[in-house]
């Protein structure tokens, strides 16, 4: 496995990932058996950078993530995100990235994973009205309490990254970016390269659009995030699933499969990326991690970009309730 700096001053780690949030159950019913053989396939391709949130099923992920490294200590880099509000009641959520909020998310998550310092935290989305100077200050007293390594942010405009990164290094971001999802091509990816801050792509197979197995509406529980989605609903879902069968024709021929190649092809939009699939299944794994060893020529580069040219995608990736926290720049 390749290995790629988590930002300037960050460490080495793998330049492929692991997403945990399939460990919460969000797309599918699953155990903690089935997380942990996940998280011992990790360790048998060298992948040693996992990626989860307080959120990820109320912090079941990071309480997985915490029994495994105490059982298999010095095996991953840990990113971790707090920031996000829900109410259990209701359902409905919102950001605070007050400090004393941060600091109360950011201790309850230590405690999950069973450590006193995490290597990178992010703040998980923005509040809109909250300026990034005062959430900044507060991350890099964070800092200098020992409590966290790296700072991140998720789904931030590029202007509000240059903003906090002027008071102090910013090691990631992260934003949603695929083959379908290539709003970060218009400034945060360019930016992050600019200051030597590492680019975190989540969802890089598209929630699975991307996947061999194509996924089925129909079968979408009650909290997965892609049900009522506007891309996941008719007539955009027949429309996408038809486009992407010329993906998977163009992988096939190559002698590889849709996951390997939309990896790969992450991988190829900079030396800064670091994408992280979510999957709870070793097999899956297994072929997401063949990616690093995929090497994509400009050819192979623009036929990729004939079968799926940017804007392809039918209907938009989210919700407008689904939007909030994440920043508009273009």
């Amino acid at each position: 496995m390749q290995k790629r700096k988590l930002g300037a001053n960050g460490p080495e780690v793998s330049a492929i990932g692991l997403g945990t949030w399939s460990f919460s159950g969000s797309y599918g019913p699953t155990d903690e058996a089935e997380s942990r053989d996940t998280l011992h396939t990790c360790i048998d391709l060298g992948i040693d950078f996992l990626d989860t949130a307080k959120a990820y099923g109320a912090g079941l992920a990071e309480e997985v993530i915490g029994r495994f490294t105490k059982d298999n200590p010095g095996k991953f880099v840990v990113a971790t995100k707090g920031g996000l509000h829900r109410n259990p009641e209701t359902g409905e959520r919102w950001f605070r990235n007050d400090a004393d909020f941060l600091r109360e998310e950011l201790e309850a998550s230590l405690r999950r994973l069973g450590v006193d310092h995490v290597p990178l935290y992010y703040v998980h989305k923005r509040e809109e009205s909250r300026d990034i100077e005062e959430v900044m200050a507060a991350m890099l007293r964070f800092q200098e309490e020992g409590k966290i390594g790296g700072i991140g942010f998720c789904e931030i405009a590029p202007s509000s990254l240059r903003v906090a990164h002027a008071m102090g290094p910013v090691s990631a971001v992260q934003s949603e970016y695929s083959l379908w999802s290539r709003y970060p091509d218009l400034g945060i990816i360019q930016t992050c390269a600019d200051l030597g801050v590492a680019f975190v792509p989540f969802s890089p197979l598209g929630r699975g659009i991307l996947a061999e197995k194509t996924p089925d509406p129909a079968t979408f529980g009650k909290i997965d995030f892609r049900r009522g989605s506007p891309r996941f609903t008719e007539p955009n879902f027949s429309r996408n699933v038809a486009q992407v069968k010329k993906f998977k024709h163009l992988a096939a021929g190559m002698g590889t499969t849709s996951p390997t190649l939309a990896i790969a092809w992450c991988l190829a939009r900079g030396e800064h990326l670091l994408p992280i699939p979510g999957t709870r299944s070793s097999a899956h794994l297994r072929e997401c991690a063949a990616a690093a060893d995929l090497h994509l020529n400009e050819e192979v580069l623009a036929r990729i970009e004939e079968v799926l040219p940017v804007g392809w995608a039918h209907g938009d990736r989210y919700t407008r309730p689904q939007w909030i926290g994440a920043e508009g720049y273009c």
